[in-house]
């Protein structure tokens, strides 16, 4: 089963996924409205550096809660 598919189910069933997919998706609106400006201050700068690291944090943990649903799920 792919990760997309395995994201589908778990945006459905699964809490904390649903949780941390919302946070890293306001992450990332947040770090295209930064991208989207001409000029970023030195704390627009530290702010994209930390919205960088906490999306990948985010994502980190979506994908081992998708690998330990294909291990405990697998056919």
């Amino acid at each position: 089963m792919r990760f997309e598919e395995i994201k589908e189910i778990l945006l459905r069933q699964d809490e904390e996924f649903q949780r941390l997919a919302d946070e890293h998706k306001r992450h990332d609106d947040e770090l295209r409205d930064l991208s989207g400006r001409k000029y970023l201050t030195p704390h627009d700068q530290l702010r994209e550096v930390e919205l960088k690291k906490k999306k990948l944090q985010l994502k980190d943990r979506m994908l081992e809660i998708a690998a330990e649903y294909r291990k405990n799920n697998q056919q």
